[in-house]
């Protein structure tokens, strides 16, 4: 998909490795604590010149050598996308539309009304 690695934890996909930098997931209730630290998002520019920046962000410098000081920051990325997938689990389900045809009904022979002359 991005050409990385990705983590998830309980099945949530909460942080990724892109060119050799490592990312936590963020959302609008995290995403300041992360742009106050000082933390650069990911970014990519796709085949077409497009700039993407996503909500994942590099956590501090300092957090990456440092378990006790990386906690609080996977603790945003986890809750972040346990957000995520709570909302989309209260989406409703979209109905899927059948390509399929409908087999053909047989309609009964209609009746013939014989009259007899006489």
């Amino acid at each position: 998909m991005f050409g990385g690695r990705g983590f998830y934890v309980d099945g949530l996909f909460m942080a990724l490795i892109a060119n050799g930098q490592f990312y936590l997931k963020a959302d609008d209730t995290t995403r300041e604590r992360f742009v106050a630290a000082g933390c650069r998002p990911f970014a990519f520019q796709t085949k077409d010149g497009e700039h993407i920046v996503m909500s994942y962000f590099q956590p501090p410098e300092e957090a990456l050598e440092s378990p006790p000081l990386m906690l609080p920051w996977a603790r945003l990325a986890f809750e972040a996308a346990l957000r995520a997938a709570n909302a989309k689990a209260k989406k409703p389900a979209a109905r899927k539309r059948s390509t399929a045809k409908k087999p053909a009904t047989k309609k009964a022979p209609a009746k013939k009304t014989v009259t007899r002359g006489g």
